[in-house]
């Protein structure tokens, strides 16, 4: 360990020498080099489809959501009909099922598949994964639970109205199918290695999946495009981003230029990156223990705070439902009308929840179950946390405070943040020294997770040695510090992107192999009613 510490620490050198020079112009050119280098794959990714001279929509938005009808459809609306087993599920009601036998993994027997099952989730059932449902479930939410839950809807609600609302919420619901499936087929196409850790996500079931349909060829193509857009994506969205954003709030809190830590970027970056290492090199147990504590904590104090304001204004309450109600159809002054209010509430939400996207499906992978469509219902929980309630309270405070100005909307995230703050500093003055606390914890655990998913994709393309691990946690780590001392828009924009790209092949998948997860969710629920009987 020691070894990795001192290895880190010299590799961090260099880039704190880079971070000190920022102010001389450094990352401005390399951000402007690397635009120039990247920028039509972030023009690909994010091109808007124009509708009308005021509407433009992301093309990536319509796989995703005419995906999650599809799903929603063909699983007979499991959003809704499978919510109830979905909450017994995490408090255990169904552990029985489990069996818990102490089977040990075979050597040299993993990584294949036959028509009825994956040998590599059967051969160690009973105590087969890492974390429990609840861990699985807070390890996903914490990368997903964050700043789209306070930047993201400031700027739909901004931008499109109260209106903007009802159609996150809509959207959250949909996704909710989306999230069902791509985590059942996580856990059902995973692999376990001899020493009983897990690697899942769509790598695998686009491999192992495709391949037990004739398709072989195909999946690995898919596999090896979604491990080189996670691997970018956690660099980048997953990481710097989050990091910056944090510190940007740390600095407005303590002075903004005038503050101490003006121009030392670096230096709550090397802390961050410190507290991060610590943590990734665990593993996903690890990480699973800091975010099944750090995740319920800071969303019941974000919530708490929300139906403080909420109930504060009692009697603001009705109308300010009512707004969303009426401007989900008829709003007024909006730029594109209701299909634009309609455009921003769902491009905010998939934003923010990331259903069909195929990340959370790599933390649910590494549940200890033997049904597969188990922990699919557990995932389908986490839309429902993430976008009907969380992104819901944060639109109904600024509404209630009357901080939505559709021709004054905040231009980035950053300045987002400072609205969400302020609605909550209106009702609760010192809630911004809180509300700035509740950001370093979601960029945390953010960067954690997502530390985890893009480790996932790095050794689905380069091995699972010691040595390929340390490499990619340190590199991880190093760009912590990157993210939080320089202002890289370029690089932050391409790494979104390339978050955005990781739907391509998983959406593909997911179409393909939904007939095996109806075959789950039909032994899943068969072996329930035996369980009751």
């Amino acid at each position: 360990m020691k070894n990795y510490l001192l290895s880190f620490f010299t590799l961090v050198t260099p880039f704190l020498t880079f971070a000190q020079d920022a102010e001389k112009g450094i990352d401005q050119v390399i951000d402007e080099k690397f635009g120039n280098a990247t920028g039509w794959f972030v023009e690909a990714i994010f091109y808007q489809i124009p509708f009308t001279d005021t509407i433009s929509v992301y093309w990536v938005l319509f796989p995703l959501i005419i995906g999650a009808i599809y799903f929603t459809i063909y699983f007979n609306f499991i959003n809704f009909s499978g919510f109830v087993t979905s909450i017994n599920i995490v408090r255990g009601k169904y552990d029985d099922l489990e069996g818990r036998e102490n089977n040990k993994v075979e050597k040299g027997k993993t990584s294949f598949i036959d028509d009825e099952d994956n040998p590599d989730t059967i051969r160690v059932e009973g105590h087969d994964g890492e974390v429990s449902h609840f861990q699985a479930l807070t390890a996903a939410l914490s990368a997903t639970v964050g700043l789209g839950n306070i930047a993201g809807v400031a700027i739909a609600v901004s931008i499109g109205g109260a209106g903007a609302t009802f159609w996150m919420i809509i959207a959250g619901f949909l996704g909710m199918a989306s999230k069902f499936v791509e985590c059942t087929l996580g856990v059902k196409y995973r692999d376990i290695a001899e020493d009983g850790t897990v690697y899942g996500g769509p790598m695998y079931y686009l491999t192992k999946g495709l391949k037990s349909k004739g398709m072989g060829g195909l999946g690995k193509v898919l596999a090896v495009l979604f491990a080189i857009f996670v691997i970018g994506g956690s660099f980048g969205g997953g990481n710097m981003f989050q990091v910056n954003q944090a510190f940007q709030l740390v600095e407005n809190i303590t002075g903004g230029e005038q503050s101490f830590l003006h121009g030392y970027g670096w230096a709550f970056g090397l802390v961050m990156a410190i507290l991060v290492g610590i943590v990734i090199i665990g593993g996903i147990k690890k990480i699973a223990k800091v975010t099944d504590k750090i995740v319920p904590f800071m969303v019941a104090i974000y919530v708490a705070a929300a139906l403080y304001v909420i109930f504060s204004n009692f009697s603001m309450i009705g109308s300010a439902f009512a707004a969303i109600w009426n401007g989900a159809f008829s709003p007024e002054g909006i730029a594109g009308g209701a299909v634009g209010v309609l455009i921003q509430g769902f491009r905010r939400a998939a934003f923010s929840n990331e259903a069909g996207i195929g990340s959370a499906s790599i933390a649910h992978s590494a549940v200890k179950t033997k049904y597969a469509a188990s922990e699919g219902m557990v995932a389908l929980l986490e839309p429902f946390i993430d976008t009907v309630v969380v992104c819901t309270m944060t639109a109904v405070v600024l509404i209630i405070t009357g901080f939505v100005d559709p021709l004054n909307p905040p231009a980035n995230d950053a300045q987002a943040i400072l609205l969400t703050s302020s609605a909550f500093e209106s009702s609760i003055s010192w809630f911004p020294y809180v509300l700035t606390v509740a950001v370093v914890l979601f960029a945390f655990s953010s960067m954690i997770s997502w530390s985890y998913y893009g480790f996932q994709g790095w050794t689905y393309l380069f091995g699972r040695s010691k040595r390929t691990e340390y490499t990619y946690k340190v590199i991880f780590c190093i760009f912590v510090i990157i993210g939080a001392a320089a202002s890289l828009g370029s690089v932050i924009g391409f790494s979104d992107a390339m978050v955005f790209a990781m739907m391509v092949p998983n959406m593909v998948g997911l179409i393909l192999l939904a007939p095996k997860v109806k075959e789950e969710l039909k032994k899943y629920m068969e072996a329930i009613k035996s369980l009751k009987a």
